[in-house]
């Protein structure tokens, strides 16, 4: 007999965007259950070090109109214009609200809260740069995480620590119904039912060799929403941050960039004085990016095998150092072998994150796509964060928009989710299969024979996304890429697990874990194969312009033959005028 537990609402994800969403529902007096793989705040918003952007304007003049503008282009014109305005507009109340929660930002001496400037901000539309980016010293995520936790424990959430999502229920009439799940200590598989069901489980990074993600970013509520028959938007967008250490992956920054950091080539040359000649080392950072890809392409990189270039701060001062960037400096002697304050740290691009997920409204309900009549919400499911996409970040995302778009659409969550409990009072009775699906997995792999070895085949598949839909794309390497994964997926029936006895349900659960994740690097592939254009993030070799007059719509990839979708951006905003496609220079 399967445990069974019922709750107004179940969360999935312990992160920023399930917290948020889940305090907005328990403090309306609803039972509120948090299912996370690991204990809440070690979910991956912790490792959000720069801060979360709102026109507050304590440092310099700001408004939410260039906030707003600043995302549209930044997002390379692919955001949706509606869901933009709606997140800039609320950005300096869901600030204030964390503030008033007790968030310990940084602080002016006026007391305000301290703003840094972040890459691709501006004033007056295109203007000088803004100062926009409000930090908690660099470790603003990990702030705003125990922040968001210990307000839910004073609420009353039920948390379900090292449970592992694994399916969603749904009936004969589309309704979600709750979520199946693996206790991970005892491999017990348990019931959760509850009338709202909201997806907070965060990227899928972990498809790319170098990630800055952490190992638990495997896509599991992306996983969860093909094998329910939905489908996955703009999965072609990967942020490949400008500044992750080689090899190990972990974050720098951009606050250090924001603080007066700036990149060199091995002539010690600021080479982004020519890719951004205005905006310099706080571009865009697709842009970064390709410029640093380009210069260790050209023969400039550093090192002994010129695969990365320097990050310099040295000539900001050890205190501002210190005070500013305690973690960095901490990241960078650890992982790198520098102490920023003597010497440059060496940096690379790195997968970090995705633009792309599950399609949703302004209310973060999540949507089925036009083929199947009007676009609908699917009764009873929500997503938020960055498994989501409304979409706010279109083909890139600025730096800082992460953080605000987890508080700002948690929140908008939540509030939708109260009123549809109102109106949906009485449970829908749970199917007969519920728990089918999930368990029948879990038997698969129980009972697995064969000779293949799931760390090997994660690996592999690793290494085809990041040699084959990395910075730059172009259609042989895709096509390849494609048919390597299909190997990589065939050889997956023939995997087995260890002994569990000796590893606890760690085998097991990266076996399903990577169930989540070869789907996803094959809606990716897939997606940008199809994509014969470079816009944001997405670099094609062989079409290097971007090409408004086809590809201004949004990808819609359906596991079911690998089948692709699409429907247009969303350019009218809320009140304001849109914002029309242009040349995006910075």
């Amino acid at each position: 007999m399967i445990p069974k537990r019922t709750f107004d609402a179940v969360i999935i994800g312990g992160g920023g965007a399930g917290l948020r969403a889940a305090l907005q529902m328990a403090q309306a007096d609803l039972k509120v259950a948090v299912i996370s793989k690991v204990f809440p705040t070690r979910s991956h918003t912790v490792s959000a070090q720069g801060g979360i952007t709102a026109a507050l304007g304590n440092v310099s003049d700001d408004d939410w109109h260039w906030h707003m503008y600043d995302t549209v282009k930044g997002s390379d014109y692919l955001g949706d214009q509606d869901a933009i305005e709606f997140m800039c507009r609320n950005a300096p109340t869901a600030v204030y609200e964390l503030e008033h929660m007790g968030l310990p930002f940084s602080r002016l001496d006026n007391g305000k809260i301290y703003q840094r400037p972040f890459g691709g901000q501006s004033q007056n539309f295109g203007g000088e740069q803004a100062v926009r980016t409000c930090a908690a010293a660099d470790r603003t995520g990990h702030a705003l995480l125990h922040t968001l936790y210990q307000r839910n424990i004073a609420a009353r959430t039920q948390f379900f620590e090292e449970f592992f999502a694994l399916d969603l229920i749904r009936d004969e009439e589309g309704y979600v119904l709750g979520v199946s799940a693996l206790e991970i200590e005892t491999g017990q598989p348990w019931l959760f039912e509850a009338r709202v069901t909201l997806l907070a489980t965060g990227g899928g990074a972990r498809i790319f060799r170098h990630s800055t993600n952490a190992h638990i970013n495997s896509g599991d509520g992306l996983g969860m929403i093909l094998r329910a028959g939905l489908p996955l938007e703009d999965m072609e967008f990967w942020q490949f941050h400008p500044t992750g250490i080689p090899e190990i992956g972990s974050l720098i920054t951009e606050g250090v960039r924001g603080e007066g950091g700036y990149l060199l080539n091995k002539d010690n040359e600021r080479f982004m004085l020519r890719y951004a000649p205005n905006a310099h080392d706080l571009a865009s950072r697709d842009v970064v990016s390709r410029a640093i890809a380009q210069e260790i392409l050209a023969g400039r990189g550093c090192g002994p095998h010129g695969d990365f270039v320097y990050l310099k701060i040295d000539h900001i001062g050890a205190d501002k150092i210190k005070s500013r960037l305690p973690g960095i400096r901490e990241l960078s002697m650890q992982f790198a072998g520098v102490d920023p304050c003597e010497a440059p740290i060496p940096v690379t691009p790195t997968a970090h994150y995705m633009m792309g997920g599950i399609p949703t409204n302004l209310h973060a309900q999540v949507v089925t796509p036009e083929r199947y009549g009007p676009e609908e919400a699917v009764p009873g499911l929500y997503a938020v964060g960055e498994c989501a996409c409304v979409s706010v970040h279109g083909a890139n995302r600025l730096g800082g928009n992460s953080l605000l778009d987890l508080v700002v659409f948690g929140r908008a969550a939540g509030n939708h989710a109260i009123e549809y409990l109102r109106e949906n009072t009485i449970p829908r009775p749970l199917p007969a299969d519920a728990s089918d699906l999930a368990t029948g997995r879990l038997a698969r792999w129980d009972k697995a024979k064969g000779n293949e070895r799931v760390p090997k085949l994660r690996a592999e598949m690793q290494r085809i996304l990041q040699e084959h839909c990395g910075v730059y794309r172009r259609e042989d390497l895709l096509k390849e890429g494609i048919e390597k994964l299909g190997q990589v997926e065939a050889r997956l029936q023939d995997a087995v697990i260890e002994d569990r006895s000796k590893m606890f349900n760690t085998a097991r659960l990266e076996a399903l874990e990577l169930e989540n994740l070869l789907p996803i690097a094959r809606a990716t592939l897939v997606s940008a194969l199809a994509r014969t254009e470079s816009r944001g993030a997405h670099s094609r070799e062989d079409y290097p312009k971007r090409d408004d007059d086809q590809w201004l719509r949004h990808t819609l990839y359906s596991r079911e033959n690998d089948q692709l979708d699409y429907k247009p951006v969303r350019l009218k905003p809320l009140t304001v005028e849109t914002f029309q496609p242009k040349e995006r220079t910075y």
